[in-house]
């Protein structure tokens, strides 16, 4: 479980992180309206409006938590500058050496309570840009105020939607810039979150589309080997069909073979048993063999003998004559024509 709240932990600050920095980048390119109210110093009192980009003008005031008056509505989708008087604010000069000017921020902010009756978390200051005061020094002036005296501006902006409020305080000296005490994101903190959480449920639904996809593809992959074994399945059984005839005999080639083999004697062994058997004044001129049959042409002095002989091996069988025997008196015996079926090597003669 801990793993677990280390990873969601980790997986939270980086989409906001991610969406600080969308943001910050959305806001450098498009950079909203700016609208500063000024707080007027005649007896009128309210606020003055002045947009730097916008003909919008007039005045407004705080009235029960509420901004109220002309250019209102201007306001909305505006980063508004508010400047409060100097009257609102505790002002103290700091003398610092000229090496501090680079740490400016951070100096003040660590003696704002030395300075100031607040601390840096009760009060909301600022200082002006440093200035040379010679002798290796510097001078700034503080401005601090109690942070309830801006909580009520801030509320007001924000309820009509200004993208941003900052707060300056008025400076003592005329024609000196404004000093800035107080900053803080209206809806652009609101669009961070959203962009945070659209983040979160962009990679969270990216994750179950990855899931989704994976047990996808497993399923398909088992469904896809079932399949093609179904199909090897059947290819083998068309092949054996095809290689067996009606009776179940295997037809193919290398089986033919085989049976050729099988049932036909070879040629060594019939010229072999045909010496054997033969008498000695019989002599063989010819020789064929067709298939499981043979044919024997020669002189003999016992044709009649012949086919006893064959008969009696297990070699031959239904041994018979196929042409006339015949007499020449050029010849010393009678010329033969006997034909006989072979026996199969497996087969035994009866």
């Amino acid at each position: 479980m801990e793993l677990v709240g280390s990873i969601r932990e980790i997986f939270v600050r980086w989409t906001d992180a991610v969406a600080l920095a969308v943001v910050a980048l959305v806001e450098r390119v498009i950079s909203p309206r700016v609208v500063r109210l000024v707080e007027a110093d005649d007896p009128a009192g309210g606020f003055k409006l002045q947009s730097a980009n916008s003909p919008a003008s007039g005045r407004m005031r705080l009235a029960e938590g509420r901004f109220i008056g002309e250019g209102a509505s201007s306001i909305n989708g505006s980063r508004v500058e508010l400047v409060l008087g100097s009257d609102k604010f505790l002002l103290r000069p700091l003398e610092l050496p000229a090496r501090a000017t680079e740490f400016i921020d951070g100096i003040v902010r660590a003696q704002i309570d030395r300075l100031t009756p607040w601390s840096a978390g009760e009060a909301v200051f600022g200082c002006t840009p440093p200035t040379n005061a010679g002798g290796g020094k510097i001078t700034t002036t503080i401005a601090a105020a109690p942070r309830a005296t801006a909580e009520p501006y801030v509320a007001a902006l924000a309820a009509l939607k200004a993208t941003s409020v900052a707060i300056f305080a008025a400076a003592p000296e005329t024609g000196t810039a404004p000093i800035k005490v107080f900053e803080r994101q209206g809806r652009g903190a609101l669009e961070r979150s959203r962009v945070s959480g659209g983040l979160r449920l962009v990679l969270a639904s990216a994750a179950l589309l990855a899931a989704l996809a994976l047990v996808g593809e497993t399923v398909a992959g088992q469904y896809f080997d079932n399949r093609r074994a179904e199909l090897n399945g059947e290819l083998t059984a068309h092949r054996l069909a095809l290689r067996l005839d009606g009776s179940g005999s295997d037809r193919s080639p290398i089986a033919a073979l085989a049976h050729r083999k099988n049932q036909t004697q070879a040629s060594v062994i019939v010229l072999e048993e045909l010496s054997r058997i033969l008498p000695d004044n019989t002599y063989v001129t010819e020789l064929r063999i067709d298939g499981n049959t043979v044919q024997i042409v020669g002189l003999t002095d016992d044709a009649p003998s012949l086919i006893r002989l064959m008969e009696q091996s297990s070699h031959f069988a239904r041994a018979t004559f196929f042409a006339p025997t015949t007499h020449a008196p050029s010849e010393r015996g009678d010329r033969f024509h006997v034909e006989a079926k072979l026996q199969p090597i497996n087969t035994v003669s009866r």
